[in-house]
């Protein structure tokens, strides 16, 4: 099932305009996203086909199944929650059963940990933008030999280094393991190339050194240490850095560059949105998705702000939340039985 056969075959119930317009944060360069709320036809709902969303490609419209829609207010999810308090000019079209879902009926003290619980993960998704951008990574992947040593007396060389000393060839190297020493391997030297030694690494790329076999009473020339657990970070680190390059989106790349604060000024503009409705939400009871402070937060996403100073924000913000819930006259957490209670009379409607 797609979203336009969702509004041919009749089953829409609700669609809005979320994101930065529904914000009051929208520019120029925004897209317009879009939310909704349908139901499945009776016959899919009963049977093996029941589908809680659908969005389109580019995830920036997402229509929920109205059970999914009610059990997500339930648990006070952030973005289901903004689509219930939509502002008015932001909604495009709402079926009269709708109206039995009232936002006063599912804000609870649990927005507390699910509105600062997805700030926090805001932040730490901007902790781990400023260091891929501090720490860039080069293009040419380094390998195995780039992290193994040569021991020398009380210290060690990069074997890259040892074998230019030499003049050795990596490829007439034949490594034995020591036991009960691991990361050590004694270092042999086939000279005359009559042993076929396997090399340091037998190909490339290699993600482990070779070993290779070694007649007795041949005499190493050297030790050598594999730093393995320093290799298998790079990879890690090489992987999640050159996909996140391949996955970002090089306008707002282009942006946090240009403010030179090595931040996601965007994500940090999100993370202060949160903490300042989960605030609002906890101290008045209410949810205002149209923000009053768009300067404030538009500076945000200029980088107007050092990350230091937002981070500071941010904490004072999760400080006032705290001190909020403890005095809040809010709900614990919803009446899931009389959200299930209203959820089975909507059906009910529906499927007449």
């Amino acid at each position: 099932m797609t979203i336009q056969e969702i509004k041919d075959k009749g089953l829409l119930l609700f669609e809005c305009i979320s994101g930065s317009k529904a914000y009051g944060l929208n520019t120029p360069q925004s897209d317009t996203d879009l939310k909704g709320v349908f139901y499945l036809p009776k016959d899919m709902f009963y049977g093996l086909e029941y589908i809680p969303q659908i969005s389109n490609e580019t995830n920036d419209e997402v229509y929920y199944e109205l059970g999914r829609f009610v059990e997500l207010l339930c648990k006070n999810n952030p973005n289901i929650l903004e689509i219930l308090a939509s502002p008015a000019d932001c909604i495009l079209y709402k079926h009269p059963l709708m109206d039995e879902l009232h936002i006063d009926m599912f804000l609870s003290k649990l927005c507390k940990d699910t509105f600062a619980g997805y700030a926090h993960s805001q932040i730490k998704k901007a902790r781990g933008y400023k260091k891929k951008v501090v720490n860039s990574m080069d293009k040419e992947r380094k390998g195995v030999l780039d992290f193994c040593y040569i021991l020398e007396g009380y210290s060690s060389v990069p074997v890259k280094e040892w074998l230019d000393k030499e003049r050795y060839k990596q490829e007439l190297c034949g490594l034995s393991s020591i036991a009960h020493s691991k990361g050590m391997y004694a270092l042999f030297y086939d000279k005359e190339e009559k042993f076929s030694y396997h090399g340091i690494v037998n190909s490339l790329p290699a993600n482990e050194v070779s070993l290779s076999s070694i007649i007795k009473g041949e005499k190493e020339i050297a030790y050598l240490s594999f730093n393995i657990e320093a290799y298998s970070m790079y990879c890690k680190e090489y992987k999640e850095y050159w996909d996140w390059v391949a996955e970002r989106n090089d306008n707002r790349y282009q942006t946090n560059l240009s403010h030179s604060k090595n931040y996601d000024s965007k994500n940090m503009m999100h993370t202060i949105r949160l903490l300042q409705v989960a605030e609002e939400i906890i101290r008045d009871g209410t949810l205002t998705v149209k923000r009053p402070n768009r300067k404030q937060l538009l500076d945000i996403k200029s980088g107007d702000m050092k990350y230091n100073d937002l981070l500071v924000m941010a904490d004072e913000l999760m400080e006032s939340i705290e001190k909020y819930t403890n005095l809040s006259s809010l709900q614990e957490k919803p009446d899931i039985v009389m959200a299930e209670r209203i959820l089975v009379k909507m059906r009910e409607e529906l499927y007449k």
